[in-house]
């Protein structure tokens, strides 16, 4: 990892490409956070998907630079690469869910909408659901449980009770309607989902638009529409969208100069990347490290 790099960890502190011999690993958010000071810095997780679950006590959450506050009951899903980090109350109490990315996606990849509530960040707060709260804390205690144990059928169980977990925040959300779409809609949805994945993994290679959708096998205009319509931007303002917020990610929680976050994000030309942050975010690269300083200060 290089100096001033944002850190990637399994979990936090962890560097191992495998978190656990399984492909799902639970522990409580005391056992980590107390060797830490309950103090978690900013970090992210490759290939790796979190649930944070507040059972009680308070934190306050930052991610991708954003503070919130929280105070159990409250649940934060956390997709792959985001950066985030958490400051923790001593007396609280939760557990902490961590999965491979790609089994999340075996997991909801027959219930339309569900995976793409969890690609962004979620932070969801139980207070106000009674009933959905002693459902998720109910579900989250026979996982722990299964997890601790060796049980036939374990992993199944654990799938299984996760499965309802992410059902019950997905509906707390309100994108339940999602979830009956079909034909065309549901095929052109579809190839927006797969076109923000290629996305993700590609950005820094700077591929036209033409080498994406042939790659989900479309036209680039057929892309652009279906970028518009459910994505809300055009296919090459999704990469951008994605460059930048990268440089933010590198702005805020590394010490990098801006010609060394240039070269990282495949700019040959470091002035043509501070005209380009600028031109996206109104402010050259140095100024808007400037003020998040000043916000998180």
């Amino acid at each position: 990892m290089a100096i001033g790099s944002i850190p990637t960890y399994a979990l936090y502190g962890e560097t191992g490409d495998d978190p656990t011999t399984d492909w799902v690993h639970c522990e409580t958010i005391q056992i980590r956070s107390r060797l830490h000071n309950y103090r978690i810095l900013p970090h992210r997780h490759e290939k790796l998907f979190q649930i944070l679950y507040l059972a009680g006590g308070t934190a306050e959450i930052v991610v991708d630079g954003r503070s919130t506050q929280l105070i159990g009951p409250s649940i934060v899903t956390l997709p792959s690469m985001a950066v985030h980090g958490y400051t923790f109350s001593p007396n609280v109490q939760g557990m902490v869910l961590t999965l491979f990315d790609s089994r999340l996606t075996d997991i909801l990849a027959a219930m339309d909408g569900v995976r793409e509530t969890f690609r962004s960040v979620q932070v969801i707060s139980l207070q106000d659901h009674e009933d959905a709260a002693r459902t998720v804390a109910a579900d989250m205690a026979s996982l722990a449980a299964e997890f601790s144990g060796r049980g036939s059928g374990r992993l199944e169980a654990i799938e299984a009770r996760l499965m309802l977990i992410l059902i019950a925040l997905h509906r707390l959300q309100g994108s339940g309607q999602s979830a009956g779409h079909h034909g065309p809609g549901r095929r052109a949805l579809q190839h927006a989902l797969r076109f923000r994945e290629l996305v993700d993994r590609d950005f820094r290679s700077h591929h036209p638009i033409e080498v994406y959708a042939r790659k989900l096998g479309l036209t680039s205009p057929h892309l652009n529409r279906i970028c518009r319509e459910h994505l809300g931007d055009t296919a090459l303002g999704i990469v951008h969208q994605r460059i930048v917020l990268e440089a933010k990610r590198y702005l805020t929680f590394t010490t990098l100069s801006a010609k060394e976050i240039a070269l990282s994000l495949a700019f040959d030309d470091p002035a043509y990347f501070a005209r380009f942050f600028k031109q996206k975010t109104g402010l050259p690269p140095l100024a808007f490290r400037a003020m998040q300083q000043s916000t998180m200060a």
